[in-house]
């Protein structure tokens, strides 16, 4: 089997109204789509959040990845990951290529799994039938007020989700601690609540002043208090804390995680398959973990993470948006989007491949041209 071509190309959707989480306002989602295709009919697609640079991570693939992959066998996952990323190590490691990196190793291991007749979990050691998924939201607009966060998290328990999550950080302490209350107290003492700060809080002190003032609420875990590369000042705020730092949807490789639990800085790790390098890396990630009995509690993208949260010992739980809050609109170009049981967990697709397979009008719907600013 060989690898004839490798397609790249943006995509926007537009969000129906603004929404905030701690330090960013979004209007609209891009993304990147990578297909990988073989002269045995095979194709792969995958994908990454582009954070306003999916043109670029599209370019890189096309320009960069492309010539080292046509002709090569798909199936040579761990010896095209190396030659990509050594091939580009010089202005990469991180970011911008390692995304495009991640879109066409998912790809491939989608016609790896194609190829062998196999769903990806399976393919990967099949630990699981599902998984267990949180419901994740609580972020800012201009007309939510704690009623509105509230309803929105009675609607999460409705669905029979018994862990949620809610952005903090945008406001003051006091008002911030107000609104963790008024969902602990929607919520009751006997389910999870998740905080995600997105790397608000610019030093230790701030990061713990805050974070202590969310302790009465028992908070399962504080997310990303500091921004990634501030790796002692986490580790700070990991050993002030009566409840864990939880960190890894921006960070890279399986070293930048190993840096992250030698040095303290986080005590449950958050890989993002679309990010670190893609289904190769992660499973290294995750491996390498299981060594400390470290949990994984993968970033975003369930549709992809639902499988390979299922073939690992370690998982943790799946981050689960519900398409109507309009924050997470990737499942707009999924032909099959999962969706959770109404026990919260999610089935894993039986398909081969990865199971992710997208929706082609939809994806020509959203494509950005090189004509548009």
């Amino acid at each position: 089997m060989e690898i004839t071509d490798v397609e790249s190309y943006p995509i926007r959707i537009p969000l129906e109204e603004p929404v905030s989480f701690s330090n960013r306002t979004l209007t609209y989602r891009d993304h990147a789509v990578t297909h990988v295709r073989t002269e045995s009919g095979h194709e792969g697609v995958g994908y990454t959040l582009g954070y306003e640079g999916a043109e670029l991570v599209a370019d890189a693939v096309e320009s960069l990845l492309e010539p080292m992959l046509v002709g090569e066998d798909p199936r040579d996952t761990e010896r095209l990951w190396h030659e990509m990323y050594e091939g580009t190590v010089q202005i990469g490691r991180a970011g911008l290529l390692l995304r495009a990196i991640s879109t066409v190793d998912i790809a491939l291991w989608d016609v790896k799994g194609k190829a062998a007749d196999q769903p990806l979990h399976k393919l990967l050691g099949g630990y699981a039938e599902s998984v267990p998924s949180y419901a994740s939201g609580g972020y800012y607009r201009d007309d939510k007020g704690h009623e509105g966060l509230r309803e929105e998290m009675r609607r999460y328990l409705d669905e029979g989700h018994d862990v949620v999550k809610m952005k903090v950080g945008r406001r003051s302490v006091d008002e911030e601690a107000e609104r963790v209350a008024a969902v602990r107290g929607e919520i009751g003492p006997g389910r999870t609540l998740l905080l995600d700060a997105n790397g608000v809080w610019s030093s230790a002190p701030e990061a713990v002043r805050a974070c202590r003032a969310f302790e009465p609420h028992d908070p399962y875990f504080i997310e990303e208090p500091v921004m990634i590369d501030r790796v002692e000042t986490m580790a700070t705020v990991n050993d002030a804390l009566s409840y864990p730092v939880a960190t890894g949807e921006l960070e890279g490789t399986r070293h930048g995680f190993a840096s992250l639990y030698d040095r303290g800085a986080a005590s449950i790790l958050q890989p993002d398959a679309t990010v670190c390098g893609g289904v190769t890396e992660w499973l290294r990630i995750a491996n390498h973990a299981a060594a400390y009995d470290v949990p994984i509690a993968p970033h975003y993208n369930w549709n992809l993470h639902a499988s390979l949260l299922g073939a690992i010992e370690n998982g943790l739980w799946i981050e689960y948006f519900y398409r109507d809050m309009d924050v997470k609109v990737f499942d707009d170009v999924v032909a099959e989007p999962l969706e959770p049981d109404s026990d919260g967990t999610i089935g894993l697709p039986d398909r081969p491949g990865h199971g992710v397979p997208l929706d082609e009008d939809a994806l020509r719907r959203y494509e950005r041209t090189e004509t548009e600013t």
